[in-house]
């Protein structure tokens, strides 16, 4: 754990402030829901809670279907980062905090078919992927909140998506959806 230097008092309320600094560095805004840990030493500990995390072994086993069956990579996100990837980019992406850019088309509820040179184009992680030609992104819905994404990627020249894959991509974060749901 990083000390901050960083003191704050509890008000009458039972609440602390987390500065400023740290809420725009972890991402945190108004209603982002966290989790609470403490351990034997007395320390209280706030981890950004996802319920997509709760599906983290089966997304994993969902993506390695995916990929084996197409073969191409696919992976899954919450809404600040990759919970499961497979088909070749398992370790660029992994746990890997997600771009701004799909940060905003999973809360736009957005999906994204496009190549690598078309303006649409959504890089999944800050730390840039190479060699990806084509993807399709649809955004997962659960009780109307859009809580992250499946991402379909090629790197073969010249790939091109077609409506089989952006379906495959949304049964995908349909089913991903609903299995929060249950």
């Amino acid at each position: 754990m990083k000390a901050t230097g960083i003191v704050r008092r509890i008000d009458d309320l039972g609440r602390v402030v987390i500065p400023k600094e740290i809420r725009r560095t972890l991402r945190l805004r108004e209603g982002t829901p966290l989790e609470i840990f403490t351990d034997r030493e007395g320390e209280i500990i706030l981890k950004k809670y996802s319920p997509m995390m709760e599906l983290n072994a089966f997304a994993g086993q969902y993506a390695d279907a995916m990929a084996q069956a197409t073969g191409l990579m696919v992976c899954i996100t919450d809404r600040d980062q990759v919970i499961a990837a497979a088909g070749g980019a398992k370790k660029e992406l992994l746990q890997k905090p997600i771009s701004r850019q799909l940060e905003h088309v999973i809360q736009e509820r957005a999906t994204v078919q496009a190549g690598k040179d078309d303006r649409n184009y959504v890089e999944v992680s800050a730390e840039d992927m190479e060699g990806v030609t084509a993807q399709v992104v649809t955004p997962i819905i659960c009780e109307g909140d859009a809580i992250g994404a499946v991402v379909i990627m090629s790197r073969e020249p010249r790939a091109k998506f077609s409506e089989g894959e952006l379906r495959l991509a949304a049964t995908a974060a349909g089913f991903l959806g609903r299995q929060m749901e249950s």
